[in-house]
């Protein structure tokens, strides 16, 4: 790689590596899984950066890889926590997560228990403020796809209480089990 394609792709970094690493942490609630999975995409894009350099907009590239591999990582963790499950342990959060303060932290937490592409385009709507239009070419869906992703995943995030996004794991996509008093289960 030319010093001057290095540094094209140096000031790439600079310019999206903080809105991408966002991204990332939206989708996954760890600030130590979105930076693995923001490097991760960033060292994909350098590897490809001859043939990035050359699109419209390489961040697009890099946003698609961060959310496809989210949604890998979620996969692998619920397999994980799945195969604790049936060998009788006991899967403990990470500590080490930083969460969102506030408000915010609720609605990201119910924003990570929607499925996995709901999930994507609110993110990328709200966090990145990408149009539909944006969103669309991102994720390579069309934008009536997209549209239809966004209005479900508002629709699911109007109707689901805040507390919900605190009960059973954080990191699980089913909804939470009711609660149910003694009485109501005689």
């Amino acid at each position: 790689m030319t010093d001057v394609v290095a540094r094209d792709f140096d000031r790439f970094c600079a310019d999206e590596y903080a809105a991408v690493a966002g991204l990332a942490y939206v989708l996954t609630g760890s600030w130590a899984t979105a930076e693995d999975l923001t490097q991760d995409a960033f060292f994909a894009a350098f590897r490809k950066w001859d043939q990035l350099q050359r699109y419209d907009k390489p961040g697009a590239w890099v946003r698609r890889v961060v959310a496809n591999r989210a949604v890998s990582w979620r996969r692998r963790l619920t397999s994980e926590a799945v195969a604790l499950t049936r060998l009788g342990g006991r899967r403990q959060r990470d500590t080490d997560d930083l969460e969102i303060p506030g408000d915010d932290a609720e609605v990201w937490a119910l924003v990570r228990r929607l499925p996995p592409r709901q999930a994507q385009v609110f993110a990328l709507t709200y966090v990145e403020d990408l149009s539909l239009e944006q969103v669309a070419a991102v994720l390579a869906i069309s934008e009536g796809t997209a549209k239809t992703h966004l209005k479900r995943a508002r629709a699911a995030l109007i109707t689901t209480p805040p507390a919900a996004a605190t009960a059973g794991d954080a990191n699980d996509n089913r909804p939470a089990a009711p609660a149910h008093d003694e009485e109501d289960l005689a």
